[in-house]
């Protein structure tokens, strides 16, 4: 790893910044990290690349201001951000204005809360009061809300300065991050690919050193595949942890038993961090629980009962070094004395796979149809999936025979996994892909049956985080899943911990 004292040339050709109006700004900031203590063992020196949490730290301790860090952020995201497109509304004043208040308060012996001055920034799907917040469909292009989302107030309670708003694709329903207004967003470590979705602005700037952190959505990977995609760390905590109040989809109906909320961040201990801040009834938000937070260091690692498979029966088979890299960290468990058996229940996961598609499209399309009307949008993506309409809509009694169907297998998957502890996976069968040269709706593509490597944990409710592991012959990173039992996130994040440890987890791409 790097030292802690880095030139001013250094820190700035690892930054990627080259202006010279930027080397000015952050001269200042060079020489305050020169003083600062040397990192944890698996962090980078570099300021851009650290974590959230010793971010904060230095930010207390007076290492480094919030207007520093926060015109380092900046200058990073006007460096790269033209060739990313992740960044779809920036708060330049705002963000520094905020810095400065959170200095003067620190001069005063006044800690704002444990992410007091660190930036980040926040998907485009959230509600934030003053900036435009469109969730990815022309209806709102101009939409400004009067307040913030409950995960965004609380984060920013915490003392986080938002830097601005990430790109989503419309009404985050896509694994491609495109829309009408903003276009598409590419992935840090190979122009021309897709940096997954619907969390995939977040992905590309957290990884490219734009933002500390994001706060995303996954109601079908759409936290941990943009994770993969972007070599990042990610965490879909089990669902009814976090609310969902102040999303483009929000809480109710039947998106509450799959829709969660999580952080996206390089360093796996920034997902423990930023979890417990955002968890917790808000008592709008009737689904959520007021479970208690566990420590993830708590948690024995060689006592883990692991379940792991290469391949869950999806049509486009893993890649090599995807089975590679599933091989090579179930055997860091082994060694560590865990008990790890080659296991997956695949016909219940394609069941559950089958059972959803059928209901979600049992309205004909009713649903996104309500939500076009809600925010007013004629003009939709073709990345959005409109639907069948009304030929599709089926008998009340054969719906309601779908959802106990749908129970039933939550219920044999929860069965099954009571033999376990911990599930490793693939989290997607290949790095990410170019883009193509026509978008089509999710789940009409060549391979639909791809998502069942991460849909069904939205299906189950399980918690899953997401870490590094690999890289793929053409630079891109590849990362695994791993999943833990309902309200268990701590062993799914000592898991990731685990994990990261043995295999370096998030590395710079060269953008």
């Amino acid at each position: 790893m790097p030292p802690a004292a880095l030139s001013r040339r250094t820190f700035l050709a690892r930054a990627g910044v080259g202006a010279a109006g930027v080397a000015l700004a952050t001269t200042a900031l060079s020489r305050r990290l020169a003083a600062a203590t040397a990192p944890e063992p698996s962090i980078p020196a570099d300021l851009l690349y650290t974590s959230a949490k010793r971010l904060a730290r230095m930010i207390r301790e007076k290492k480094v201001s919030a207007v520093e860090v926060t015109t380092a952020y900046l200058a990073r995201i006007d460096a790269i951000n033209p060739q990313l497109n992740a960044v779809v509304q920036l708060c330049r004043e705002r963000a520094l204005a905020e810095a400065k208040t959170a200095d003067a308060a620190l001069a005063k012996g006044n800690v704002l809360g444990p992410l007091h001055g660190v930036p980040c920034t926040i998907k485009d799907s959230w509600e934030t009061a003053g900036v435009v917040s469109t969730g990815g469909t022309l209806g709102r292009k101009g939409f400004i809300p009067s307040r913030d989302s409950t995960v965004v107030a609380r984060v920013r309670a915490a003392g986080a300065i938002m830097l601005g708003k990430t790109n989503t694709p419309e009404f985050t329903l896509s694994y491609q991050t495109s829309n009408l207004i903003y276009g598409r967003t590419s992935n840090p470590y190979k122009s021309g690919y897709q940096p997954g979705g619907s969390s995939g602005g977040a992905g590309s700037i957290v990884a490219a050193g734009g933002a500390a952190f994001d706060i995303g959505t996954d109601s079908g990977g759409s936290i941990r595949g943009p994770a993969h995609f972007n070599g990042i760390a990610g965490l879909k905590p089990t669902s009814g942890r976090v609310p969902r109040t102040g999303h483009i989809i929000d809480y109710g109906g039947w998106w509450d038993s799959y829709q969660v909320a999580g952080p996206l961040a390089r360093w796996v201990e920034d997902l423990e961090l930023i979890t417990p801040i955002i968890a917790g009834p808000d008592h709008i938000d009737a689904a959520i629980v007021p479970m208690p937070w566990a420590a993830p260091a708590a948690v024995d690692v060689k006592k883990l009962r692991v379940a792991y498979y290469l391949n869950n029966g999806s049509e486009t088979p893993p890649t090599a070094e995807t089975l590679a890299a599933v091989t090579r960290v179930v055997g860091f468990f082994k060694d560590a004395g865990a008990a790890c058996t080659e296991d997956c229940p695949s016909d219940l996961l394609k069941e559950s796979m089958r059972l959803r598609g059928a209901i979600s499209a049992a309205d004909g399309g009713a649903t996104i149809h309500r939500l076009l009307k809600l925010n007013g949008t004629t003009q939709t993506s073709s990345n959005l999936n409109l639907g069948r309409g009304e030929s599709a809509v089926i008998p009340p009694g054969d719906y309601a025979e779908l959802t106990l169907q749908f129970d039933a297998v939550r219920s044999k998957l929860t069965r099954w996994f009571s033999s376990y502890d911990l599930i490793i996976a693939p989290v997607w069968p290949t790095p990410a892909e170019p883009w193509p040269d026509t978008i089509v709706p999710t789940g009409t593509g060549a391979n639909p049956r791809n998502l069942s490597t991460l849909t069904p944990y939205n299906n189950t409710g399980w918690p899953g985080s997401v870490v590094r592991v690999a890289t793929s012959p053409e630079g891109l990173p590849i990362g695994l899943q791993l999943i833990a039992r309902p309200w268990r996130d701590d062993v799914a994040l000592a898991a990731a911990y685990f994990v990261e440890a043995r295999t370096g987890g998030y590395q710079k791409p060269s953008v």
